[in-house]
This record gives structure tokens, C-alpha cells and sequence, in this order.
């Protein structure tokens, strides 16, 4: 399966697996915004309905855009506590620079016994950060080489 939990590592989906995703997410699309009732069948043939809220209909549509592009996917709880290789992997980072950004105070964390964790929003809040940054500069950029007629 190509959906996991934090601790455990995600599996890359199968050519099957992008397929049915491409074809959910063709028949999920025309039903955005709202929210949906799906039928759910056992194994007997016995069927129950389901009602999914809005931001569940979101968020299955997104699982399933990742899993049609063949990208493994992880949940991550918002609230959730992340180790040191978690968050770099968050961050595409290496462990040793995110230890780095810990020990300078640039991203907030506690220890447990021995071992540092990491808030996932405040991870998330500081990929913000720096998305921002990089915005930032690169507008920067731009001015001037309006500024300089660069021909950009």
C-alpha cells in the first residue's frame, strides 16, 4: 500500500495502483467541494454507506493525484511529533543540517531522554518561512534586473 503513518516507510504505488488512481480521481473530481457518500462491500457482498466530509473528499483527492503521479505518500497528523531523520525528510534536508538548524535555535524542538523531537507544524511553519524567503529574493532579483534592463 503507498499510504503510511510517520513511522513507517511509505511503498512506492504500482502501475495498477496509478491506474486505479487516475480513474478515482476522474470520478472523485466531479464531486469537489461537497461532501460525498461512498458505498463500501466487504468480502460477503454486504454493503454499507459512508459519508465523507469535505476536507476528507479533499484530501482523498490529493492522496490520489500523488498516487496517479507514482509518488509514495505519507500521513503525517498535524500534531504530531517527528524524530530528526522525520523532519529532514520533510524539509528534503540532510539529518546532519537539520541537527544544525536545532542546535542554532532556528527550528524549535524538545528531547526525550536522549533524542530530539519536532513539532510537525513547527516544521511546516518553518518551510513557510523559507518558502517566503525564496519569494522574497526572488522579487528581489527581478526589480533589479528590470532595473538594469536585462532584458528579463
Amino acid at each position: 500500500m503507498s499510504v503510511t503513518y510517520a513511522d513507517t516507510e511509505p511503498a512506492l504505488p504500482t502501475k495498477e495502483d496509478t491506474d486505479l488512481a487516475k480513474e478515482s480521481i476522474r470520478r472523485l473530481s466531479s464531486h469537489a467541494g461537497r461532501e460525498v457518500q461512498i458505498a463500501v462491500c466487504d468480502s460477503t457482498g454486504e454493503t454499507a454507506r459512508l459519508e465523507l466530509p469535505r476536507v476528507a473528499v479533499e484530501l482523498l483527492r490529493r492522496l490520489l493525484a500523488e498516487i496517479a503521479r507514482g509518488n509514495a505518500v505519507t500521513i503525517i497528523p498535524y500534531h504530531a511529533e517527528l524524530t530528526t531523520q522525520q523532519a529532514a525528510n520533510v524539509l528534503h534536508v540532510s539529518r546532519p543540517f537539520l541537527v544544525r538548524l536545532l542546535d542554532r535555535g532556528e527550528l524549535p524542538h524538545h528531547r526525550v531522554g536522549t533524542h530530539r523531537r519536532i513539532r510537525f507544524e513547527d516544521v511546516m511553519a518553518y518551510k513557510k518561512s523559507l518558502r517566503e524567503e525564496q519569494r522574497e529574493a526572488l522579487d528581489a532579483l527581478t526589480r533589479e534586473a528590470q532595473e538594469l534592463d536585462l532584458g528579463y
